[in-house]
């Protein structure tokens, strides 16, 4: 159809190029960054500061690139970041100086 609206990067069923690839049903060890990612979205769930729609909706606005590069919690804290970023949580500038201090 001609009217069919695109295809989201995020919504790979039936893409050619993924279809080859058999999909890993195991279970994955969560990390600690996998850990502390999950519990950040959680408080900020409990606290009322950003919804579980919020971070999917911010996952599905990441570009394809860095969606397909990005590992599943690493979009979880970009979508995070973002939200917070757009919520006025703190500034670019603040987040750049909590960055610099963790190298």
């Amino acid at each position: 159809m001609k009217d069919e609206l695109p295809r989201a990067m995020h919504d790979m069923g039936g893409v050619t190029k993924f279809m080859c690839d058999p999909v890993d049903t195991e279970p994955h060890a969560l990390n600690d960054f996998d850990k502390e990612v999950d519990a950040i979205r959680q408080l900020l769930g409990m606290k009322k500061v950003m919804s579980v729609d919020e971070l999917r909706r911010g996952i599905e606005a990441i570009p394809e690139g860095d969606y397909l590069r990005l590992t599943y919690y690493q979009r979880w804290i970009r979508s995070i970041t973002d939200n917070m970023l757009a919520k006025g949580m703190f500034t670019q500038d603040e987040l750049r100086a909590a960055l610099e201090q963790l190298r």
